[in-house]
């Protein structure tokens, strides 16, 4: 069977979350990524947002279910041999599209190939095909050493962030959001009265501005004589969308550099963007006005190639007090928007 051999691996990623300006939301969902020849598989499919069967938050018989499916150990769930690659990451249907794959044994090697996207029982090749997208010949051995470490029940859990903060009614508000898109959150203010067992389930912190730096060594010192380390998020504005944003960055898996979008600039003259690979990326405005008021502006909805690029920013929405958000379909990044040139300060 004609196929070049390529190395296969997994890496952590996450399909950022999010509440939007018009109260929508989407779930967060960490998952395994493949890796071919070293770059993320999901990167070649442009601007799909998407995760793979093998999420975090599925139950542990299923997940072990679809980590056994590709090491061929169980029939295929889709006629002539194929097996979802990357689902809808809010409902895993297939009517909302799928990119799926047949899989199959070639002496001691396994083959990706036909790749395609399916709305239907029945992939049309002619029609919905990926075209430059393998065929994928990976060395059983690699293959199976990287599935096969799955099973042993490591698989990561939920992520929790413990918020802290003096106004307890936004931090309510952000707690329900960060639940909402599947973010467990708990309000305290002080972290010395947290059983050490309990501190050592959260991936982050997230301190609000008026925290005192007494209060963050207090808490940092609960964390250290817990024995944990988690990412610390110091928030940028009382504005729910940002602080969730900033939180969704922390608790991101995988290196910084397998991620799409890898900068994010902003001045009142424009805001710098950088991505890895072709994808969707919106940036969103916020400012608060001299009355504390939250101020919500879209600014760029688009399709990006690979590379830095520039995006202009209307004076009124980033007057005052101002911050840029940015997202893909995989990663989010958030900027206070300052008075020099993006990218020079």
């Amino acid at each position: 069977m004609a196929a070049e051999y390529a190395t296969f691996g997994l890496a952590p990623a996450t399909r950022a979350g999010g509440v939007h300006a018009d109260g929508d939301f989407q779930v967060h969902r960490d998952f395994m990524d493949f890796v071919v020849d070293g770059r993320p598989l999901l990167f070649r499919l442009s601007d799909l947002d998407a995760v793979s069967p093998l999420a975090s938050d599925v139950p542990p018989a299923i997940f072990t279910a679809q980590v056994r499916c590709l090491l061929l150990e169980a029939d295929a769930p889709l006629p002539g041999g194929r097996y979802v690659i990357y689902g809808c990451p809010e409902c895993a249907d297939l009517a909302c599209g799928a990119v799926t794959a047949v899989i199959l044994r070639d002496g001691d090697d396994f083959v990706w190939r036909d790749f395609a996207w399916q709305t239907a029982e029945h992939a049309d090749l002619e029609l919905n095909a990926y075209p430059g997208i393998g065929p994928y010949r990976f060395s059983g051995a690699e293959y199976r050493a990287a599935l096969a470490g799955l099973l042993d029940g490591s698989a990561h859990p939920a992520r929790r962030v413990l918020l802290i903060g003096a106004r307890v009614a936004l931090l309510a508000r952000l707690a329900a959001a960060l639940r909402t898109i599947g973010i467990g959150a708990d309000i305290t203010q002080d972290a010395r009265d947290v059983p050490a067992d309990e501190l050592r389930t959260y991936d982050a912190v997230a301190f609000g501005r008026a925290v005192t730096g007494e209060q963050r060594a207090s808490v940092d010192r609960a964390f250290a004589d817990a024995g944990v380390d988690v990412a610390h998020v110091d928030g940028l504005a009382p504005i729910v969308p940002v602080l969730v944003a900033q939180i969704e960055h922390a608790l991101a898996r995988g290196p910084a550099e397998g991620r799409r979008l890898t900068r994010l600039t902003a001045s009142a003259a424009g805001a710098e963007v950088e991505v890895t690979s072709s994808c969707r990326v919106r940036l969103t405005a916020y400012r608060l006005d001299r009355l504390h008021r939250t101020h919500v502006r879209e600014v760029f909805d688009g399709l990006l190639e690979p590379g830095a690029h520039r995006v202009a920013l209307e004076a009124g929405a980033v007057k005052g007090e101002a911050f840029v958000v940015a997202r893909t379909p995989g990663s989010v990044l958030v900027t206070a928007v300052t008075r020099g040139v993006p990218g020079r300060g």
